[in-house]
């Protein structure tokens, strides 16, 4: 652990057993073992969520045109009490199955937006599904558990919308061993059934991406799932140790804690999976949710995995100077440039 300044969280960390070191072999053989066992404890430490439905059970709700795109609405039955509300955007301008980007929104307790987040550019420099499709991409989103559509529908009931319905949920799942980010993973990975399903849809080219908690529900879905071929996580990438030690704790909502994970490892466990697919980090020095400290250890790690694969182009961290928890323009930039080189 880290050293900290307040003696409040000096104490604390002293009290709690020492979090294991993630080592990473020398040969790829070797890697590949760890992995298989480091992907198990994940799944396990998200709790024994519900199956995901074998068949998909998929409503669409309408269909609109737009000057780049034609946006499909539709609803998931998720097989455990909840339906998934989402948009799938497929680009006008494609010659057989196209790529395509799952848009993961973000938290920032705007429970009341959710999907919503790829048609503005309230948090991005123009709005993330017109700009994508622009270049050629379909883009799915789906309102996570609690936002938009699904606010004040969770186990809480409508009397628990917003934060009420966030911890709501967290208590009822943690009553069943289960974890919130489990659920919300699990919603992700059925919106990704059902995006590889389509016919317009190239299933070797898909890509993840996201800002704020968007960019967690990234890192996350590329250490799970092996279909996900690139990614791009914007303004959250947090070595937990790094945000304890910064006095950070509260920069995260529950939704984010997945109990005993750190009995285990740090989420350099979790970001090094993604290897050797192209991962894109983008995070600025002044973020508070996300410790410099904590970005440069996770990068060494990453790239000591990278490097067995022979792929260290694959893997790229920057670290934008003066910027805070937002998608700077430059950002968002190479954003764009990453999904069209890696995935176009």
């Amino acid at each position: 652990m880290h050293s900290a300044v307040d003696p409040a969280i000096t104490g604390a960390l002293a009290h709690v057993p020492p979090v294991p070191e993630f080592n990473i072999p020398s040969t790829v053989d070797a890697w590949i073992a760890q992995r298989r066992e480091t992907q198990s404890t994940l799944w396990r430490l998200l709790g024994p969520l519900p199956p995901l439905p074998r068949r998909l059970r998929v409503d669409t709700l309408g269909r609109f045109e737009a000057e780049h795109f034609v946006t499909e609405k539709f609803t998931i039955d998720n097989g455990a009490g909840e339906s998934i509300p989402g948009v799938l955007l497929l680009p006008r301008e494609r010659r057989g199955p196209c790529p395509a980007v799952l848009y993961c929104h973000w938290h920032g307790g705007e429970y009341g937006k959710g999907k919503v987040e790829v048609f503005e550019a309230r948090h991005t420099p123009e709005p993330p599904g017109a700009a994508l499709a622009r270049r050629g991409f379909a883009v799915l989103a789906i309102d996570a558990p609690g936002f938009g559509a699904r606010e004040g529908k969770g186990p809480g009931g409508a009397a628990a919308p917003g934060p009420a319905g966030e911890a709501a949920a967290s208590k009822f799942n943690l009553w069943f061993g289960r974890t919130l980010w489990g659920m919300l993973l699990r919603d992700d990975l059925i919106a990704l059934d059902y995006l590889v399903s389509r016919p317009e849809i190239d299933a070797q080219r898909i890509g993840v991406t996201g800002i704020s908690m968007g960019a967690t529900r990234t890192w996350w879905l590329m250490a799970l799932d092996e279909r996900l071929r690139a990614g791009v996580a914007v303004a959250c990438l947090t070595r937990y140790q790094d945000l304890i030690a910064a006095g950070g704790l509260n920069e995260h909502g529950i939704y984010y804690f997945v109990p005993g994970l750190l009995r285990h490892f740090d989420t350099e466990a979790v970001v090094t999976l993604a290897a050797p697919r192209p991962l894109l980090l983008l995070n600025g020095d002044r973020d508070a949710g996300s410790p410099v400290s904590g970005i440069r250890y996770l990068e060494g790690k990453a790239r000591k995995v990278y490097a067995l694969y022979g792929a260290a182009d694959n893997f790229e961290s920057q670290v934008h100077a003066g910027v805070g928890h937002e998608y700077a323009l430059p950002m968002w930039d190479a954003m764009l440039d990453w999904f069209v080189r890696r995935l176009r």
